[in-house]
């Protein structure tokens, strides 16, 4: 009995918890998108094209990265479990844009754009053998 409504409660908590952190990631995402769009100019008004242009790939960047851990979230509550598949989308979409900052920055040598493009394959290859060893529901 005890145990009963000491889990029901913990539920609860993380359900709340969940809905509060998924309610400020979409906030943060309109913030965002608001934001980049009002920035837009900066493309134009920089001292160069790459400043304008690297601080838009930025933040688009960002988004796509903020909206897959949104669905991550979501899927979370439909499935009620965490999910390897679109955990390592929201990973490919963060290491593409660290990558693409790095490359912008021109900081990045030969070999480093080797190791980070043979990190985005092996993910991208973790990705792929999650689909073909999907472990069915029920």
């Amino acid at each position: 009995m005890f145990q009963d409504t000491i889990s029901k409660l913990y539920k609860q908590f993380v359900r709340l918890a969940f809905n509060i952190t998924i309610i400020t990631l979409i906030i943060g995402l309109f913030v965002g998108i608001f934001r980049t769009v009002s920035e837009l100019g900066l493309t134009i008004t920089e001292a160069t094209v790459r400043l304008g242009f690297k601080e838009l790939v930025t933040n688009v960047l960002s988004l796509i990265v903020v909206l897959e851990l949104i669905r991550a979230f979501i899927d979370f509550f439909e499935h009620e479990s965490v999910r390897v598949d679109i955990l390592l989308e929201v990973l490919i979409a963060f290491v593409i844009r660290e990558f693409m900052l790095h490359l912008f920055e021109g900081k990045l040598s030969g070999m480093d754009v080797f190791f980070w493009s043979f990190g985005i394959v092996a993910l991208v290859g973790a990705r792929v053998l999650g689909l073909f060893y999907r472990v069915p529901k029920g």
